[in-house]
């Protein structure tokens, strides 16, 4: 799979330079502007249809979707990092056709309503989850209501296991050490972590990502796999048969996977836990003291999933008395504040929400919300197929005429896309 789509993206690349490149046009005679007073980066300016961007997003594409569409393109230089309701209502002002959000913004009843009133048509979350965006408040308007899937599998569980490795290795810890110049010499003690290999992995919730990093961590450290998941994943479950008979056949011990019925199974069997679940009310705090507790001591606990998945004032407390147990979280309960404490547990390993961060996904993400706010605009079908990326590797002249993801499509009654 990873060299199918090393290939396509250079074939992709390939292309692309005997491509018109609109969208770098567009950029070198980008102006700029006011919107009630808000500083606006704009591009396309003679379009018909009115699109602003909350924030700038990264690579050229996804601005190709847009001016192809016929769409003015205005993106909010605004320097505050996360936007509040009421500056988000100025940016849309008396017209606006279309939105790029964030998953920082509360894309509720109050924005959708003045978007409404704008005469908007489409909004496109910047992320795969929407839990910042009230969808029936949207389908009550008309508004489709679009996101970014399909490209974050693999980045995502990247960044996990690195969160798992830096923790059970105590890389944070030591370079801390390392830069604040008390390294003396070698010591047979300094900086002791836990080998991963042979031992446990468990993941909570074996959706794509879940199985990515399962995969990972599998096949570079032969652990096996403990998994709670609602639904079987029978493909993944084969996976690691066929592999553990590909090492049984080496003469190595062969890998073993299984799924059971309740996540304290999880927890008490792995010595590394990682969190691949969606958020709901099931799964907020699904990670409590009283589920820490029977976890090894000497445990890692991962999360690149939702940050309220986890007691975070809770993890802390155990943080402090179990020295030895390990976490590496990539979201937080109240982001992008810590809870009291967690700074200052040395064994956390702690980074900025960074899970999609690769340029890959990061401007695929653009290129999927830009076609979602493109094709509904254009009068496009929905798109029915999972696979989601020829919309981001192939020519613009060959993309689907349809709206990549748009997670209210039925309730909104949209044509989708023919087979």
């Amino acid at each position: 799979m990873a060299f199918s789509r090393f290939a396509r993206t250079l074939a992709s690349l390939a292309s692309k330079q005997t491509e018109p490149s609109c969208s770098i046009a567009q950029r070198a005679f980008a102006t700029t502007t006011t919107v009630n007073g808000i500083p606006v980066e704009v591009h396309n300016e003679s379009g018909s249809k009115r699109v602003v961007v909350t924030k700038s997003l990264p690579g050229d594409r996804w601005l190709q979707y847009l001016v192809k569409a016929g769409c003015r393109v205005e993106v909010c230089k605004h320097p505050d990092i996360i936007l509040s309701n009421a500056i988000i209502k100025q940016l849309l002002g008396g017209k606006c056709d279309g939105v790029i959000g964030q998953l920082t913004e509360d894309w509720g009843s109050e924005l959708f309503e003045a978007l409404r009133q704008a005469g908007g048509k489409a909004y496109s979350n910047y992320a795969v989850g929407y839990n910042n965006v009230k969808v029936d408040e949207a389908t009550k308007r008309g508004i489709p209501v679009g996101n970014t899937p399909g490209v974050l599998t693999e980045t995502t569980a990247e960044l996990a296991a690195a969160l798992t490795l830096a923790a059970a290795r105590r890389v944070p810890e030591a370079d801390v050490f390392m830069r604040s110049g008390q390294y003396k010499g070698w010591l047979p003690t300094l900086f002791v972590g836990q080998l991963l290999q042979n031992k446990t992995v468990g993941i909570i919730g074996a959706g794509r990502i879940g199985a990515a990093y399962a995969r990972m961590m599998v096949e570079g450290h032969k652990m096996n796999l403990v998994y709670y998941d609602p639904y079987p994943n029978k493909q993944l479950e084969e996976y690691i048969r066929l592999y553990g008979e590909l090492l049984r056949h080496r003469g190595e011990p062969p890998v073993a996977c299984r799924r059971v019925e309740t996540v304290e199974e999880v927890l008490k069997e792995a010595d590394v836990v990682s969190l691949h679940c969606n958020l709901d009310a099931s799964t907020k705090h699904l990670i409590n003291s009283q589920r820490l507790a029977i976890m090894k001591k000497d445990a890692v606990l991962v999360n690149a999933a939702r940050g309220p998945c986890i007691d975070e004032a809770a993890l802390v407390a155990h943080l402090k008395a179990n020295p030895d147990f390990r976490c590496g979280l990539d979201v937080f309960e109240d982001e992008p504040a810590m809870k009291p404490g967690l700074a200052d547990c040395p064994n956390a390993v702690i980074v900025p929400h960074i899970a999609s961060a690769s340029l890959w996904t990061r401007s695929g993400m653009a290129t999927l919300a830009a076609a979602n706010v493109a094709g509904v605009l254009s009068g496009y079908p929905v798109w029915n197929k999972q696979d989601i990326l020829p919309f981001v590797e192939k020519p613009m002249t060959a993309v689907p005429a349809a709206a990549p993801s748009i997670v209210n499509a039925k309730e909104l009654g949209l044509k989708m896309a023919s087979d």
